[in-house]
C-alpha cells in the first residue's frame, strides 16, 4: 500500500495542510486495497452507538441505509485526546541541504501534519509540542476547525525557520510535557533520539510520562541508510555537529565498525527500555512510506479505544 505523495519530492516551500490532506486521503483510498481493507476507521459526523448511551443523538436515517446504530457527534465531542512532541533540534535538520530538501525535521512535520489531519476527521483533540533545549511551542489539546489551522501555522513556521545551533534535551522536555499534560493522552513523539543525556535519563524522563497514565509512541526518526548503517563511500569526508558545529574530518571505513556497535547499543538500551514500559517505539526512516506512521497510530488507537 502506497501514499500516493512522493516523500523525496518533499521540501520546505510546499503547503503543509495540503500535503497532510493529500497524504491521508492517499492513505484512507489504500486501506481499501490492501491487508488492512477489514480496518475500520470512523469519520465525518458519526460515531458507532454504545449499549447504554442516550438515544437522543441516534441518526436513524443512517440506520435506515445501514441497520447500523450511529450517533451525531458534534465539534466539541473527541473520543482521543492526543499530543503530538516533534524534536526540533539541529541534529533533526540531517541530512542537511541549503535548499530545503527533505529531512528528518521535514519528514516529521509533514508527518505530524498528517496525524493531526487525520484526528481531525476522527473529531479526536490533539495538540502539539515542539521541543529543542527547551519547550519552543506548547499548545493545548483541542478538536475545533480554528485550533486546527492554529496547528498548521505552527508546523510551518518550523519548515522556514532554520536553525543550525539548537541542542537537545528531550528528557527535561518530557518531564516538562508530564507535568502539564493533566489528563490522560496519547503521547506521541517524533525524535532521533540522539540526545546528550545517556539513555537511562530519558528512560526515567518516560517513566515519568506512564506513571502519569499516558499512553505513548515514539517515532524513532532515523535517516537508516548513514545513520543506522554508516553506508558512506570509501573516502575522506567532514563530518559537523549540527547542535554545537563541530567538526571531524576522517574515512568512514576507519571507524565504521565501531560506530555501529555504538550506534546499536544505545538504541538497543532504548528499545529494551521501551519494551519495558510498555511504550511503542517505531522506526521511522525517511526514505520509506508516510504509512508507516499512520498505520501504527491507527491501530494503537484501535487497542486505546
Amino acid at each position: 500500500m502506497q501514499n500516493l505523495i512522493d516523500i523525496q519530492s518533499i521540501t520546505q516551500n510546499v503547503n503543509i495542510e495540503l500535503v497532510a490532506k493529500q497524504i491521508v486521503e492517499g492513505f484512507i483510498t489504500g486501506l481499501h486495497k490492501s491487508p488492512f481493507h477489514g480496518f475500520s476507521v470512523e469519520f465525518a459526523e458519526h460515531k458507532i452507538y454504545n449499549k447504554g448511551e442516550s438515544i437522543k443523538h441516534i441518526d436513524w436515517k443512517l440506520f435506515a441505509r445501514t441497520d447500523k446504530l450511529f450517533t451525531k457527534q458534534y465539534e466539541e465531542e473527541t473520543n482521543l485526546r492526543c499530543h503530538i512532541v516533534v524534536d526540533n533540534s539541529s541534529s533533526m535538520l540531517y541530512p542537511y541541504n541549503e535548499k530545503g530538501k527533505k529531512n528528518k525535521l521535514v519528514f516529521s512535520l509533514y508527518a505530524a501534519a498528517a496525524l493531526i489531519n487525520l484526528m481531525h476527521k476522527q473529531r479526536d483533540a490533539v495538540g502539539l509540542t515542539l521541543i529543542s533545549d527547551k519547550i519552543e511551542v506548547h499548545t493545548p489539546t483541542k478538536s475545533s476547525r480554528s485550533h486546527l489551522k492554529r496547528l498548521f501555522f505552527e508546523l510551518s513556521k518550523q519548515l522556514i525557520n532554520v536553525d543550525k545551533n539548537k541542542i537537545s534535551n528531550i528528557a527535561e522536555n518530557l518531564h516538562y510535557i508530564a507535568d502539564n499534560s493533566h489528563k490522560r493522552s496519547l503521547i506521541i513523539m517524533f525524535s532521533d533520539m540522539f540526545d546528550s543525556d545517556n539513555s537511562e535519563i530519558i528512560f526515567r524522563a518516560l517513566q515519568h510520562l506512564k506513571h502519569k497514565k499516558h499512553e505513548v509512541i515514539i517515532f524513532h526518526t532515523i535517516d537508516k541508510q548513514n545513520e543506522i548503517n554508516f553506508n558512506f563511500n570509501n573516502r575522506p569526508y567532514k563530518f559537523i555537529d549540527l547542535e554545537t558545529q563541530e567538526e571531524l574530518k576522517l574515512n568512514p571505513n576507519d571507524i565504521r565498525h565501531n560506530y555501529k556497535q555504538l550506534v546499536n547499543k544505545y538504541f538497543s538500551d532504548i528499545k529494551l527500555k521501551c519494551s519495558q514500559l510498555k511504550i511503542d517505539l517505531i522506526e521511522a526512516d525517511i526514505n520509506g512510506d508516510f504509512n508507516n506512521i499512520l498505520i501504527p497510530y491507527l491501530l494503537k488507537r484501535k487497542r486505546l479505544y
